[in-house]
C-alpha cells in the first residue's frame, strides 16, 4: 500500500526511458529518471517518499524531506500568493500552507514552525497549528532555563511554545502583560514554573519572585528618575493603571515598592510613589 508523506521501501517492477515504476501492477508510483539508482533493476526495492506532483499525480523521491507525516521541522517561507503560502521542504515542489493553517501574518524569507498533515482533498499539506504535534514530556525539571519558539497565542489560554522547537509548553494568559507579550514566532527564554503529570510544562517569562523583585524595584527606580522623581500611581491605584506605567503586575509592583520603601529609597502614598532625595 502507497503511504503518502512517509518513507517506505518499495520493490521496482518496471524501468522506462523517464525512470521506474515502484509498488505493485495495482498500486504503483513513478520515480523519475534523474533519481533512479545506477543499475537499478525489477525486483530491487528502493526506499522513497511518496507525495504528488504539480498535477496531482503520485510520485515518489529518493530527496530527504524535512518532515515526514505528522512531524514539525523549521520551514522557510518561499512564496506568498492570493491562495496561502508555499514553504521550502527540501523537494521539488514547495509544501503548501493554506491561510486558514497560518496563526500570523507571514512574510517571504522568514522561518516557521509547520507540521505536515493530509487534507480534505488527500493532498499533503502544512499548518501553524502544530499543537497536535508536539510530543509532551522532555525531562524537564521546575525552575530550569528553557528556550523555545511562540508559535500560537490564545486570548483564553496564552502563548503557546514549542521548547527547543520539539516539546509542548504554555506561557499561562495571565501573566502576558505590559512588557511581558510575546508574538508568534518570537524566540523566547522562559523558566519552567509547573511540569503536570501528562509531561505538559507552564512556562514563565519572570524570575523566580525574590529575583524577579530586584529587576522590578531597578525598574522603578528607572521610571522614577526618568519622570521626575514621581510617578503617578500607588498602593490605591488599579491594576490597569500600573500595567500601563509599569508593565507590571499590581502585585509585582506592590513587592518591588515594599523593597524600596524598607530600603528608604522611596515614599509611598495612595496614588503617588516619589524618589526619596539623598
Amino acid at each position: 500500500m502507497l503511504q503518502f508523506g512517509q518513507k517506505q521501501k518499495l520493490e521496482v517492477i518496471k524501468t522506462v526511458d523517464f525512470g521506474a515504476y515502484l509498488g505493485t501492477e495495482e498500486e504503483k508510483v513513478l520515480l523519475p529518471a534523474k533519481q533512479v539508482p545506477k543499475g537499478c533493476r525489477v525486483g530491487d526495492e528502493i526506499e522513497v517518499f511518496l507525495y504528488k506532483d504539480s498535477e496531482d499525480r503520485p510520485i515518489a523521491t529518493t530527496r530527504e524531506p524535512k518532515m515526514t507525516l505528522g512531524e514539525v521541522a523549521l520551514l522557510k517561507v518561499k512564496d506568498i500568493t492570493r491562495i496561502g503560502a508555499f514553504l521550502d521542504w527540501g523537494l521539488e515542489r514547495d509544501l503548501f500552507l493554506p491561510f486558514k493553517e497560518q496563526t500570523k501574518e507571514l512574510h517571504k524569507g522568514e522561518e516557521i514552525l509547520a507540521a505536515l498533515y493530509i487534507d480534505k482533498s488527500d493532498r499533503l499539506a502544512a499548518t501553524m497549528k502544530i499543537y497536535p504535534y508536539l510530543p509532551t514530556g522532555g525531562d524537564f525539571a521546575k525552575d530550569q532555563e528553557v528556550q523555545g519558539r511562540v508559535y500560537e497565542i490564545s486570548r483564553n489560554f496564552g502563548a503557546f511554545v514549542a521548547i527547543d522547537d520539539q516539546y509542548q509548553g504554555l506561557i499561562p494568559a495571565k501573566q502576558l502583560f505590559g512588557e511581558q507579550k510575546v508574538h508568534v514566532g518570537d524566540w523566547i527564554t522562559a523558566r519552567v514554573s509547573d511540569v503536570h503529570e501528562d509531561g505538559k510544562v507552564d512556562l514563565d517569562l519572570r524570575q523566580k519572585a525574590y529575583l524577579q523583585m530586584d529587576e522590578d524595584a531597578e525598574r522603578i527606580l528607572e521610571l522614577l528618575q526618568q519622570k521626575g522623581g514621581k510617578l503617578p500611581i500607588g498602593d490605591k491605584s488599579s491594576p490597569a493603571e500600573i500595567i500601563e506605567l509599569t508593565g507590571m503586575s499590581k502585585n509585582q509592583f506592590k513587592r518591588a515598592i515594599g523593597h524600596l520603601y524598607k530600603e528608604h529609597q522611596v515614599m509611598l502614598e495612595a496614588k503617588e510613589v516619589r524618589l526619596v532625595k539623598g
